[in-house]
């Protein structure tokens, strides 16, 4: 799950033309026509480029909800590799997973409503399946290295596809229902995975 990006400029390019400025514009014209009603060039318009320049930064529409993601996976990877290795393996995956979906409260687009599109917007979903792949990819290397095992064997599997699991519906919860905070749920949705790794 995409944490939220922070409005920075690019080297040698105006601020108009960065990824935060594209998504924002974006989220907004979402916000006003629905995602299915929002083309590539309203949103290039928006933010005052060319659609040549857009693509530059996003291959394509269903790229921009999901933000700057290979370097959100970058972070994930190293958020693993950071924490104490002498801790199970279950307990860095779970640690790492709340860590990687720390977000800014200030955030824009708002994190919440970056999940709700996300989630809730039947046009993105195939595009979502290959961005979730990428995702436990991630976890799936990581516990085949502590484990001394291929990413493809069962444990790193099974193990990624059920992060996926417990944090999607950690997501689907907290944008349902008021109450408990993302932290909160991903704890609880977290909470028998070291039973699982029997650890």
């Amino acid at each position: 799950m995409p944490p939220p990006t922070t409005r920075r400029s690019l080297v040698g390019r105006p601020e108009a033309t960065s990824h935060a400025a594209i998504e924002q514009a974006a989220f907004a014209l979402f916000a006003e026509r629905g995602f299915d009603g929002t083309t590539l060039d309203d949103i290039a318009a928006s933010v005052g480029v060319s659609r040549r320049t857009l693509f530059r930064y996003y291959r394509s529409k269903n790229d921009i909800p999901w933000g700057q993601f290979a370097r959100t996976l970058d972070s994930f990877r190293q958020i693993l590799r950071e924490l104490p290795q002498e801790q199970p393996v279950a307990e860095v995956v779970q640690q790492g997973m709340l860590a990687f979906n720390e977000f800014d409260e200030d955030a824009d687009p708002p994190h919440r409503e970056r999940m709700r599109l996300l989630l809730e917007t039947p046009a993105l979903q195939a595009h979502s399946v290959l961005r979730y792949a990428e995702w436990r990819a991630v976890i799936a290397e990581y516990v085949a290295e502590r484990r001394g095992l291929a990413p493809t064997d069962a444990v790193p599997e099974t193990v990624s596809q059920v992060c996926l699991a417990l944090a999607l519906s950690a997501y689907v919860l907290w944008l349902r229902e008021p109450g408990p905070t993302l932290d909160e749920r991903l704890r609880q949705a977290l909470s028998d995975l070291r039973a699982y790794l029997g650890e």
